[in-house]
């Protein structure tokens, strides 16, 4: 038989231990808040990673300048990977992170799978920048990030390697069609002027 006292002791517990934890709660949610309030509305995705499916979270590029490119293994522009993994090896200790997203929408020029993407990429071109599975970039089908690279630009990617460049913030947000290889000056100037931007 319980102890009279024991109903008064396990009240008195409750009471005091419910203060504790709130607290922490709050504080892990506070953090989690003010973590993705600086966090560009336009980089709030997660996207599984080309190489192994696992989730990334955007929200690391915060404060960086990013280049989202979709991209191509048989398709006339595909050698453009070589020009952008030299822009991410030229730029990326300044800030610079190049975003690629393989798509099978445009002459279907992008079939294999994510694991023949990635060994492709590599093998091919040594890319070393962060890659995405693939996924649709256009229409009704097309990531939320691209959504919204359209919705802030006006322009949806009409092939392969097209090529959206975000501002640190992620208020500016610059529109490049396929024909703009990674050498072009346009896009290098835009670069770096936005690098010098805090």
């Amino acid at each position: 038989m319980k102890a009279p006292w024991y109903p008064l002791l396990a009240a008195l517990a409750a009471v005091v231990l419910l203060p504790m934890s709130a607290p922490i709660h709050a504080s892990a949610q506070a953090a989690n808040t003010a973590a993705k309030t600086d966090c560009p509305a336009i980089l709030q995705h997660r996207f599984d990673r080309l190489q192994d499916e696992k989730p990334q979270d955007l929200c690391q590029y915060a404060g960086k300048v990013v280049l989202v490119v979709n991209t191509a293994s048989y398709c006339g522009f595909t050698d453009q990977y070589k020009g952008l993994e030299a822009l991410y090896r030229r730029y990326r200790d300044r800030g610079l992170v190049v975003l690629g997203f393989p798509s099978n929408d445009f002459g279907q020029q992008e079939p294999g799978s994510n694991q023949q993407i990635a060994e492709f990429c590599e093998n091919t071109y040594g890319v070393q920048f962060p890659m995405f599975a693939k996924s649709s970039v256009r229409g009704p089908q097309a990531n939320p990030l691209f959504k919204q690279l359209v919705e802030r630009t006006g322009t949806t990617p009409k092939w392969n390697f097209y090529k959206y460049l975000i501002s640190r913030d992620g208020r500016t947000v610059l529109a490049y069609n396929s024909m703009v290889s990674p050498e072009s000056d346009t896009l290098r100037r835009d670069i770096e002027r936005l690098l010098a931007n805090p």
